[in-house]
């Protein structure tokens, strides 16, 4: 069975995580106030994030910038795009 949680990001009852995503009191704060939706929203902005940042998940500092901007996107004013970013076009248009 399925659990609901009232997503933090989304602000309305949605889905929630089947297991905790990260380690720690963040993991378990997301996990029980941020919705599957909401989570599949940070895992592109994270990718975003990697892409343009030229980041390694292996780096400590890399690490520790993701983590704080996960904070941000979730419980904070939101995690900004870095500078100069353009979107890729969509290739439907």
């Amino acid at each position: 069975m399925s659990r609901t949680v009232h997503c933090v990001l989304l602000e309305q009852d949605a889905p929630g995580l089947a297991m905790q995503p990260y380690p720690g009191d963040l993991g378990r704060r997301i996990f029980e106030q941020v919705s599957q939706p909401a989570w599949q929203r940070w895992l592109a902005h994270q990718t975003m994030l990697i892409n343009e940042g030229r980041l390694s998940p292996l780096n400590p500092e890399h690490r520790a910038f993701l983590e704080q901007e996960m904070e941000k996107f979730f419980f904070g004013q939101g995690s900004a795009k870095p500078e100069g970013y353009v979107p890729p076009e969509d290739e439907a248009e």
